[in-house]
């Protein structure tokens, strides 16, 4: 699981039936300082999440199948939580 915030969707003509009535997002991940930056990735979007929120993301193929309670779903990558705060101790 990681972090990261929604930075915009994705939209398209025709998608894969896995994938009917869910919004496909493009999050950018969030990482402490001094890490380098990741690239940005796409996930299918579970909770309602929208641009700019900060979201918990499964990134494992089958974890991501058992939130969509599909296991035959072609999925890597799901918004499981939209996160309201986040506190760093150092």
């Amino acid at each position: 699981m990681i972090l990261g915030k929604v930075t915009g969707t994705v939209v398209t003509t025709l998608s894969h039936p896995h994938y009917k009535h869910r919004r496909l997002l493009v999050v950018q991940p969030l990482n402490l300082e001094g890490e380098g930056p990741d690239e940005d990735f796409v996930a299918l979007d579970n909770t309602h999440a929208g641009i700019g929120d900060t979201v918990l993301v499964n990134r494992e193929g089958n974890g991501a199948r058992q939130v969509l309670n599909n296991p035959d779903a072609c999925v890597i990558s799901v918004i499981v939580g939209i996160v309201d705060s986040a506190y760093l101790e150092a």
